[in-house]
């Protein structure tokens, strides 16, 4: 039983990375090679390898990701917490793909932002390490908080069981406020950082939607998870 849910978790996960391997060797390649050319103006060196080789390693690296939450995510996750998962259906998929992007990049990047080619931060590789782990959890715990909140209201309006889900995302006020300063240092333009941290959160949404829509698309089991966790296959 546990065999269906990886596999099928697997191929959404194949699919979805191969539409953000797609993206960053198209969108994200350009705007990273405009950042390169940028600093190359300002001293820089120019890019060190191709864009063939920048591409197909880019597609690759997306297929990477996208197989290890589809598995990770959609095929262990979803096969023991799916009775608990709020929603149906498509539903459901959507809310743990946004359980996955809150806790795999939503709630690390409130505090370590993804930062552009040229940039420099202050804090140390291994500090930032930390912070990312740690905020990480948070985000699990966010998220199934969340998911606890919007089941215990499930007899309410729809309005208060959003709210209800949506108090959890409080916490993550906290590490925001105590976190150590990360200034940046650089010659890329503000404006140039901004962009390309939302096209990199685009790309991350992207994945996991992509994910959540090719699971859907390929259904559930004949036999709920619990069933196959409590029963065993015999003979007739």
């Amino acid at each position: 039983m546990a065999t269906d849910y990886l596999e099928r978790g697997a191929v959404a996960g194949v699919a979805g990375g191969l539409v953000y391997g797609l993206f960053v060797a198209t969108v994200g390649n350009a705007f990273t090679a405009g950042l390169e050319t940028f600093e190359h103006s300002h001293g820089g060196g120019g890019p060190a390898v191709s864009e063939l080789t920048t591409a197909v390693a880019s597609i690759g690296g997306g297929v990477l990701w996208g197989l290890l939450f589809g598995v990770a995510a959609f095929g262990m996750a979803y096969f023991f917490l799916e009775p608990a998962i709020p929603g149906s259906g498509a539903t459901k998929r959507l809310a743990l793909a946004g359980a996955g992007f809150l806790t795999v990049s939503g709630a690390p990047w409130l505090v370590l932002p993804p930062q552009p080619p040229g940039v420099e931060q202050a804090l140390g590789t291994e500090v930032r390490l930390t912070w990312y782990a740690g905020l990480m959890s948070l985000g699990a715990l966010v998220a199934v908080l969340a998911g606890f909140a919007y089941r215990r209201t499930e007899r309410r309006h729809t309005a208060v069981r959003l709210g209800a889900a949506a108090l959890p995302l409080a916490l993550l006020v906290v590490p925001v406020a105590l976190a150590p300063a990360n200034p940046v240092h650089g010659d890329v333009p503000a404006a140039l950082v901004a962009a390309y941290r939302w096209t990199v959160v685009f790309g991350q949404l992207l994945l996991w939607a992509t994910i959540a829509g090719v699971h859907a698309w390929l259904g559930d089991s004949d036999t709920p998870a619990a069933d196959g966790l409590d029963y065993p296959a015999t003979a007739d």
